[in-house]
């Protein structure tokens, strides 16, 4: 199929790359900083299993302007959730309209800012549940495990988009195993404020506690409001804060999976704030905030972690290296 991955920064560049070594046509469409790398070292994409690919340059389309919508045949869309809106009407314009709409975005508010945009369109909400991580020189890194899972629909996406590297599976249930990869994802943030890499983060049964009463809020938050999740482990969602919980011996053997990660990785919002930028912080405490006031519903320490990263992200490039007890203040 001819792709056009909308947005191509770090999971577009990765996703884009194992399509093109699986026979699809890719587009990258993308910044201009970034487009240069591929242009002068090619794509390579790499992970923690030892999966390495490379992708010449000119077995890629790489474009800047967003005329390149006209060819699509699926449109992936990759962009942080503070473009969204911006790039929904790019599509809007110059995609075709028989094109589906895939949104392989953090949070669970961004298929419906691009369904809003693109009304009577095949758009449909996935979920990825690994990171990745930018390596230099063309090159991109998975640092943790996992398949890719969208809406169900017609035409048998989930088949046709798979790859050696890249499973794509479809789901009847997407906005609940949305709600489970954003309780995942709450993390994101705690990793970022420990200054801690993933592995040593998990290793800690304090941070663990506190990863723990984090989630358990916000499942009751998401109990409040009626809201279903489906785990994106093979155990229920209510049971991760008691396996975060128990002693560290335990969890490494019952959490196993949790443990597939690069020794060296860090969450996706850590990565933001060494580089000073904008975090997706709105996108992940924000919803368990809005919903927590629309359900009078106490929430603090997702009000506690939103404000220290928002006061991180002011304080310019770097990692704050907070302790759990400074957290929960």
């Amino acid at each position: 199929m001819r792709i056009v991955i909308a947005g191509a920064g770090s999971i577009g560049c990765f996703c884009g790359g194992l399509l093109a070594a699986g026979g699809h046509d890719v587009t990258l469409w993308g910044r201009t900083r970034v487009l240069d790398q591929v242009r002068a070292h090619g794509l390579t994409v790499t992970d923690y299993s030892g999966l390495e690919r490379h992708v010449a340059a000119d077995s890629l389309t790489l474009a800047e302007d967003p005329a390149c919508l006209a060819a699509a045949e699926v449109v992936i869309v990759t962009v942080k959730t503070s473009a969204t809106a911006r790039i929904a009407a790019d599509i809007a314009a110059g995609a075709p309209s028989r094109a589906p709409i895939l949104s392989w975005q953090n949070g669970v508010e961004n298929a419906r800012i691009l369904r809003a945009a693109l009304p009577g369109r095949d758009l449909r909400a996935g979920m990825v549940p690994f990171n990745v991580v930018p390596a230099g020189e063309g090159v991109w890194h998975r640092a943790s495990s996992g398949g890719i899972v969208i809406a169900a629909g017609p035409g048998d996406l989930g088949r046709r988009l798979s790859v050696p590297g890249l499973p794509v599976t479809e789901s009847s249930r997407i906005e609940a195993v949305q709600w489970g990869k954003l309780l995942v994802n709450l993390n994101n943030a705690l990793n970022a404020l420990s200054g801690l890499t993933l592995v040593e983060q998990l290793a800690d049964r304090d941070w663990r506690r506190l990863m723990a009463d984090q989630m358990a809020e916000a499942l009751g938050v998401l109990r409040a409001a009626g809201i279903a999740v489906a785990s994106t482990t093979p155990l229920p969602a209510w049971t991760s804060p008691l396996i975060l919980r128990l002693p560290t011996p335990l969890f490494r053997r019952i959490a196993a999976q949790m443990l597939t990660v690069d020794p060296t990785a860090r969450t996706s919002m850590a990565y933001d704030l060494l580089a000073g930028a904008l975090t997706e912080i709105d996108s992940l405490q924000g919803e368990i905030l809005r919903l927590a006031r629309a359900h009078d519903r106490p929430a603090p320490l997702a009000a506690r972690v939103a404000d220290l990263i928002r006061q991180a992200e002011m304080s310019g490039p770097g990692l704050p290296d907070l302790s759990p007890q400074d957290i929960r203040g």
